[in-house]
């Protein structure tokens, strides 16, 4: 072959090579400008301060009649019968901090709602009388006044309620209510805290009861980056977290469970950790139901601070927020394992909103930097109180 007809041969090939690959490098490029744009589109709508110019979330039709879109916390409301009061809120924290209540007088509420330790006790399980281990995760306390029931299977109904199923369970506090009473009765500084916050020096179960959940409705999360973003602050969120955002509203169906500005709809559902034939079988809200459909059934913790209080779920059995993420991911597509025998009265029926969801590395990524700006970088300081003498 002579050196010309060489030439013509590799700058032919050169040629076709060209009509093959310009069009996908056109394309390639194109799409990196869309890409840009439409990011740029959904920083313009999200930020824009009106939730009626941010695109429609990807919810199901079980959803949508009762569905509140995330946002920004309301103020917190006081119950008629349990209004604020500072005096009242002191009492409570003060209560809160004090060991003396237990059995042992060694166990606080916050031993195990640690506000250093995102008001968790970043253990997998509860440890409490005796060093004993509970049955699951000590759940937060951030942002507790907007819930609609209380404790992982809802078992009760108001804080009021809720603040005397710990002292009483022989696994926590381990302290009988007219022990819990006389506890407190037997430290002669309380009178005058009582006398302030209720008029006179009397100390009973409701006032404790009331007091203690004054000061948790309190405990509130601090505004983090999406609060300032979707407020109009177009620059809080980088790239990365409003791609999460946008995901957690639509192909990552997060939006459906994880709605309302708690970024929970205190709901129960089966996401199939009911850990069926474990050791860790727990049946959640079926408990108080009795209903199949409740089996393995947990109310929907909020997402607001959830960077902060891991171990995640109500066995704390994920380490990282990563390991929900690829959970949800997955579908959780073996929730029940082969060699467990199955009672078909007691078969878990998992949420139909549980499906997989193909979400690329990439973007799980975004899904977890997103979880991450619901979260204030640094925990609120509660400083450790005086106690009465």
């Amino acid at each position: 072959m002579d050196f010309r007809k060489w030439t013509l041969m590799k700058k032919n090939t050169l040629i076709v090579i060209a009509i093959f690959i310009a069009p996908l490098l056109i394309s390639a490029f194109a799409n990196r400008t869309d890409e840009q744009e439409d990011l740029q589109t959904l920083r313009q709508r999200y930020s824009s301060g009106r939730q009626e110019l941010w695109p429609k979330p990807h919810i199901d039709s079980a959803v949508r009649p009762n569905f509140v879109d995330i946002g920004v916390l309301p103020e917190v409301s006081y119950p008629a019968d349990n209004p604020y009061s500072k005096e009242k809120s002191l009492l409570g924290k003060l209560l809160f901090f004090d060991p003396r209540l237990s059995a042992s007088k060694q166990i606080s509420c916050a031993s195990c709602y640690d506000p250093q330790l995102g008001f968790g006790d970043g253990k997998s399980l509860a440890h409490g009388h005796g060093r004993r281990e509970g049955k699951r995760n000590a759940m937060t306390l951030y942002n507790v006044a907007f819930y609609k029931s209380f404790m992982w299977d809802g078992r009760a109904k108001s804080l009021e309620d809720q603040v005397l199923l710990p002292t009483q369970d022989h696994l926590e506090m381990n302290t009988p209510l007219d022990t819990l009473i006389a506890h407190v009765k037997a430290v002669p500084g309380y009178a005058a805290y009582f006398e302030q916050a209720f008029g006179d020096k009397q100390i009973t179960l409701f006032r404790i009861q009331q007091a203690l959940a004054t000061f948790e409705r309190g405990i509130v999360s601090y505004p983090t980056k999406f609060d300032r973003f979707v407020q109009g602050q177009a620059d809080a969120l980088n790239d990365q977290e409003l791609t999460g955002l946008h995901l957690f509203r639509t192909k990552a169906r997060c939006i459906n469970c994880h709605n309302t500005p708690l970024f929970s709809d205190n709901l129960f559902h089966n996401d199939g950790q009911t850990l069926y034939g474990s050791k860790q079988q727990d049946f959640g809200h079926y408990l108080l139901t009795g209903d199949q459909k409740d089996i393995g059934a947990f109310r929907t913790p909020s997402l607001r601070n959830t960077g902060l209080t891991g171990p995640w779920m109500h066995h704390g059995n994920f380490p990282t927020l990563r390991d929900v993420v690829e959970l949800y991911n997955l579908g959780n597509p073996a929730p029940i394992q082969r060699h467990v025998k199955i009672d078909e009265k007691t078969r878990p029926i998992h949420s139909p909103l549980l499906k997989k969801l193909n979400l690329s590395r990439q973007e799980v990524d975004a899904v977890i930097a997103f979880l991450q700006a619901l979260s204030t970088p640094t925990q609120r300081r509660i400083a450790m109180p005086e106690l009465p003498e």
